[in-house]
């Protein structure tokens, strides 16, 4: 099972994208889309940009995995 997080790009360079998810930035091929630019926001598969997304439902998205993460560390639970 895989977990798709929305991941924000912040730089570019030739076909190699700089991603970021709360702080934790990671490199990804941009390979398999077109027409991204820096500010998109786009889901991360092995190492490969597989589908850009719209900001609102990136930034939604975004806001539920923290409201998860938040309740799992009350809980007692770690990540």
């Amino acid at each position: 099972m895989c977990l798709a997080i929305p991941s924000k790009i912040v730089a570019i360079d030739d076909r190699m994208a700089t991603i970021d998810v709360d702080g934790v930035r990671r490199q990804a091929s941009l390979l398999l889309l077109e027409d991204v630019v820096v500010g998109d926001f786009v889901i991360v598969h092995a190492g490969f940009a597989i589908q850009r997304l719209d900001p609102a439902a990136a930034e939604e998205s975004l806001a539920l995995l923290r409201q998860a993460a938040a309740m799992t560390d009350s809980k007692g639970f770690s990540r």
